[in-house]
Parts: structure tokens; C-alpha cells; sequence
């Protein structure tokens, strides 16, 4: 029987195997969930480059009390839809890296579609 590690990883290949098929060209919104931070970045698979990147580590380095909530992913959740529109994207396609579309992620997804992504 696959441990929880395995299982994991076999999500993500998953979804990044669907997210390849149907992003005709879009960039790719990728989420990472540490215990302590939410990061997310935009990136380019085709040049393979980062277009824009936020994280909650942005927000204790302000002195933000709690960088690990639901509040926090959606402060990051504004800032990187921000930021993509600064550089002229508007659409993207939603990787969620294997974590379930619930909570944190979930957060974060909401907000930057309320900030001007589509996905």
C-alpha cells in the first residue's frame, strides 16, 4: 500500500499531466503550502520562466502576526493576481500542486480571481 508521500506525488503528476493538456499556452498559477508560508508563482512553461511570484513570507518580513492562515493566502492571493496584471496577464490556468482544493489553496485561488485573474 502507497504511504502518504506517494500519494501526494502521484496527485501532482496528475494534475500537472491535466493542467498541460488544457492550458493552450496560458501560464500556470502553481501553489507550494509549507506549515508556515503559501507561495505562488506564475510561470511561463514555455519559455519556462517565472513571470511573478508572491508568498506570505513577503507579509512576516512586515511583521504580519500569523503567516500561515486563510488570511494570509489571500493576501497572497491579491498580490500575485496584482502583479500578474502588471505584466499584462489576465488568464492563467490554476495549479494546485496535489493539495486538495480546500482551505488554504482554495483561499488563495478565490482571491486572485476576485483581483482580476481568470481561470
Amino acid at each position: 500500500m502507497a504511504n502518504r508521500k506517494e500519494l501526494f506525488e502521484r496527485r501532482r503528476r496528475r494534475v500537472r499531466y491535466h493542467i498541460g493538456q488544457v492550458s493552450g499556452g496560458r501560464p500556470r498559477l502553481s501553489v507550494y503550502r509549507s506549515g508556515k508560508h503559501i507561495y505562488a508563482q506564475l510561470i511561463d512553461d514555455g519559455s519556462r520562466q517565472t513571470i511573478a511570484a508572491a508568498s506570505s513570507l513577503e507579509q512576516a518580513k512586515g511583521g504580519a502576526a500569523k503567516t500561515y492562515n486563510v488570511a494570509a493566502a489571500v493576501e497572497v492571493g491579491k498580490l500575485i493576481a496584482q502583479r500578474a496584471v502588471e505584466k499584462g496577464v489576465k488568464q492563467v490556468v490554476f495549479d494546485r500542486g496535489g493539495y486538495l482544493y480546500h482551505g488554504r489553496v482554495k483561499a488563495l485561488a478565490e482571491a486572485a480571481r476576485e483581483a482580476g485573474l481568470e481561470f
